[in-house]
């Protein structure tokens, strides 16, 4: 059974928020068991938890539908945000100047597998 390591992907892609501040939920939910991560995610009071507890269901509906993985054994083993597009904007300020505002976004990718301890 050591054999079998599958692993399963969801990417979210374009999300309007840090990845600064995705990253620090995704290091407390990496390598966790999918039910405890969802427990977790479920009473954390970030922002960002609502796009990444999507992608965690995401990534469990494709394993389940394209490997054929229960639910209840999957484990977190990927979890990372990687820094997309910075939408530009500008602010205007006293004596015709501009401030320049950076709207960040951010590639979240999960990958879930089954886990060794297979109830």
């Amino acid at each position: 059974m050591a054999t079998d390591t599958t692993e399963v992907k969801a990417i979210a892609r374009f999300i309007r928020i840090s990845p600064y501040k995705v990253r620090r939920v995704l290091d407390q939910i990496r390598g966790r068991s999918y039910r405890e991560a969802l427990i977790v995610l479920e009473f954390m009071p970030y922002r960002a938890c609502d796009p990444i507890l999507k992608l965690l269901r995401s990534a469990a509906a494709n394993a389940e539908h394209n490997a054929g993985l229960n639910r209840a054994t999957l484990v977190i083993t990927q979890a990372y945000a990687d820094q997309g597009p910075v939408l530009k904007r500008f602010q205007p300020r006293a004596q015709g100047r501009a401030y320049q505002i950076r709207k960040p976004t951010c590639h979240i990718t999960l990958a879930v597998a089954a886990g060794a301890d297979a109830e």
